[in-house]
């Protein structure tokens, strides 16, 4: 069964010899949204039409797990930002800051019910009806730190962190707050496992601040969160994922600019399960035999669950998503 391939897959168990396939970040593109017929922005906004879309991640990409929602200003929506939802063309954006100062920070009682909650807690509880024991269903959150983007613009956080940082952390244990709500109301609709996405890029957050700040987090998160834990974050990240496998996150969901799939596998170690090694680049300007090559290549290191690097590209070609589960890893 895919949904018990993966779930194997996440934690480092999996016993039957099968590759697993999937990602837990947005696998949507323009020629995907005309395959299903649901579009991007109304697929943010409407649980049947962000089913659908997700639901094509197993039945046309051929993955072993769904994941529904495809944009980070989710949490943003929910919380007072004032988001553009984007379009077939464009990726959501949350607007400008809410808050200056942790004082500021409130968390409205009914978070769960507000369209950018409600909507994508109702498309898992539909997912999870669908599939059955088809594929697992993640659902997905954004960390404590990139929600500090959202609410007090990213100049204004980061700043924070070298003058104040005692109080940047009290914003992030806070704002952490609502990953946890969210995730656990995502658990209750039928999610099979969480990622959690933290934008600390290595050009924004340094192996010092990652150690400092989101070390204990990440950890109290996983505590916290009842199902598998993956942790994504973008860009090079060879110098902490050492500090992830230390957090007690099932999986590190890692991009291609760390280097190759074996180095990413050494760095890793034993215990930390291993999501991706497919360049996003690649997928949208290679071809479908090299996609399929570089599938075979991060099978043959390791690498737990083979898929996109982060979310793809929306002109991303269609075959060159099918080729990554195709592969016959």
């Amino acid at each position: 069964m895919s949904r018990q391939s993966f779930l194997d897959a996440v934690v480092r168990k999996n016993t039957s010899g099968r590759q697993a396939f999937g990602t837990g970040t947005s696998i949507v593109c323009r020629e995907l949204m005309e395959r299903v017929g649901a579009f991007f922005p109304e697929a943010h906004l409407d649980a049947e039409k962000m089913a659908a879309l997700a639901m094509a991640g197993h039945t046309v990409l051929g993955f072993d797990v769904v994941m529904p929602l495809f944009s980070i200003c989710h949490e943003a929506a929910a919380m007072g930002c004032n988001v553009n939802w984007g379009g077939p063309n464009a990726m959501p954006e949350s607007g400008k800051p809410i808050f200056k100062d942790f004082d500021d920070i409130r968390i409205p009682p009914d978070l769960l019910s507000r369209p950018g909650c409600r909507v994508p807690i109702e498309a898992i509880r539909l997912l999870k009806r669908r599939l059955g024991n088809d594929a697992a269903v993640c659902g997905k959150v954004m960390g404590g730190w990139t929600q500090g983007y959202h609410y007090f613009g990213v100049e204004n956080f980061l700043m924070g962190t070298l003058d104040d940082p005692d109080n940047t952390r009290r914003i992030i244990d806070k704002l952490c707050e609502v990953s946890v709500a969210f995730a656990l109301a995502q658990i209750d609709a039928g999610a099979d496992c969480i990622l959690v996405a933290d934008h600390a890029t290595r050009d924004l957050c340094s192996p010092r601040a990652y150690e400092q700040f989101l070390v204990p987090v990440h950890r109290r998160m996983a505590e916290a969160i009842p199902v598998p834990v993956i942790l994504h974050i973008c860009g090079n990240t060879q110098d902490r994922i050492g500090l992830i496998a230390q957090t007690g996150m099932a999986c590190f969901h890692w991009d291609t600019k760390t280097g190759s799939s074996e180095y990413a596998r050494q760095l890793a170690g034993e215990r930390l399960a291993l999501m991706g090694g497919i360049s996003n680049y690649k997928l949208l300007r290679g071809t479908p035999d090299e996609i399929a090559a570089d599938a075979q290549a991060a099978s043959r290191a390791g690498i737990d669950i083979v898929g996109p690097e982060c979310a793809i590209p929306l002109g991303t070609p269609l075959a060159n998503l099918t080729a990554i589960a195709g592969s016959s890893c």
